[in-house]
C-alpha cells in the first residue's frame, strides 16, 4: 500500500512539474526559415527545447510552438 502511495505522489509531481515548465510562444516571419529561426532563438534565450505546434501561412507565416525545459 505504502508503495502505491509512493508511486502516485511520484507521478502527481511529475505532472505537474513538467506543466509549470512549458510556455507557449509565437512568431511572425516571411518565410517558414524565419519564423522557426525566431522561435528557436526564444527557446535558447529560456534554455528549453521547443516543439512547433502550428504554422500558417496567409502572406505570412505564423507559428507557435510550446517551450519545454
Amino acid at each position: 500500500m505504502k508503495t502505491i502511495k509512493t508511486f502516485v505522489a511520484v507521478a502527481a509531481l511529475s505532472v505537474l512539474s513538467f506543466g509549470a515548465f512549458a510556455q507557449s510562444v509565437s512568431a511572425t516571419a516571411s518565410t517558414l526559415d524565419n519564423a522557426e529561426a525566431k522561435i528557436a532563438a526564444q527557446a535558447a534565450k529560456e534554455g528549453a527545447s521547443y516543439k512547433i505546434t502550428s504554422a500558417q501561412f496567409n502572406n505570412r507565416v505564423h507559428m507557435t510552438a510550446e517551450l519545454t525545459k
